[in-house]
């Protein structure tokens, strides 16, 4: 479906920093926030990020995580922080997330409540190209080697 390359692709041509979180069952929220680590050497704690302090988030497969995954994800995106330890830390500036889910009747999946999808602006259905063009993509050049030509426009590099 192209779904990642999409969002890179995004991520490419705004300059901003991407990065993806596969939502499966044992995904954990520490997995997408992140974890302070004790360094034993020099005797304090030190945080390392988790991938949800990109700009662009791609969420994939969402409704495959349980549901204490899934609002580590969608608090960060109404708060646009996230709480580790008593500490509170900011996300990037700009921050947003694509998220992607399965039909709801396929094993394995956790239903997003309403007010969990509230916070998405829109909902897309890409549907299946048609034959043709499924043909002329597989004949094409390979996408991924594509998005290495992509870049932000003049514009943007100014700012």
């Amino acid at each position: 479906m192209g779904k990642t390359l999409l969002a890179r692709s995004i991520a490419t041509v705004l300059d901003l920093r991407f990065s993806r979180i596969q939502f499966t069952s044992d995904l954990m929220p520490a997995d997408i926030i992140g974890v302070t680590v004790f360094r034993q050497n020099e005797s304090d704690f030190q945080f390392h990020e988790g991938p949800l302090f990109a700009q662009l988030v791609l969420a994939d497969e969402v409704n495959r995580a349980t549901p204490k995954s899934q609002s580590a994800l969608l608090e960060a995106m109404e708060e646009r922080q996230v709480t580790i330890d008593g500490k509170t830390r900011l996300l990037n500036d700009p921050f947003f997330v694509i998220a992607t889910q399965n039909p709801i009747h396929q094993i394995g999946t956790y239903p997003l409540p309403e007010s969990q999808l509230d916070r998405f602006l829109m909902r897309i259905g890409l549907g299946y190209p048609s034959e043709d063009f499924e043909r002329a993509i597989l004949k094409g050049n390979d996408r991924r080697v594509m998005l290495g030509d992509l870049s932000p426009p003049a514009f943007l590099r100014v700012l």
